[in-house]
């Protein structure tokens, strides 16, 4: 019984909280993919590092830097090698609209991923997440109206009570 109502707790926490499982990054580890990619001697390397750098920018609790990450990304997506690079990148741009609250922009990029690799446990989880994300401002919306439109009919019933 205790197990049921942690979980009901849980899962009532994670729908004000946005609860997804989805990794956040902090400045340091930005800092150290930069000196990394700045110390990058060959192009593989290079390249290497600013896929690490793109993957924290766009893991950031920072809006600048996840629009950094994103715009890396997106220049860089042309010149992928190959399907898993694309893959890779695809989401990774999921990931950073999905932080700026692009969610159909964010849906779009995983589904390309899921094209790539279907079962793709991690773009399977972020698709969920956005779609529980999207379900979740719906509700909030939904709500929002419903009091809109009981606080104007309470007022138009307390003026038309006041003229009698």
């Amino acid at each position: 019984m205790e197990a049921k109502m942690g979980r009901f707790f849980e899962s009532v926490g994670n729908f004000f909280t946005g609860g997804d499982n989805i990794p956040w990054c902090d400045r340091d580890i930005i800092a150290g993919c930069e000196r990394e990619l700045a110390d990058a001697a060959t192009e593989e390397q290079r390249n290497d590092s600013l896929m690490r750098l793109s993957w924290a920018l766009v893991h950031s609790r920072q809006t600048d830097d996840v629009n950094r990450g994103i715009s890396m990304l997106e220049a860089s997506l042309d010149n992928s090698g190959s399907p898993l690079q694309t893959r890779e990148k695809l989401y990774l741009l999921a990931v950073g609209h999905y932080r700026n609250g692009d969610y159909s922009k964010s849906r779009q990029l995983v589904e390309r991923c899921l094209q790539i690799q279907p079962d793709w446990r991690q773009a399977i989880s972020l698709k969920k997440a956005i779609e529980d994300k999207i379900a979740k401002d719906g509700l909030i919306g939904i709500g929002i109206a419903t009091t809109a439109v009981g606080l104007l009919v309470g007022g138009i019933a307390a003026a038309v009570a006041r003229k009698k």
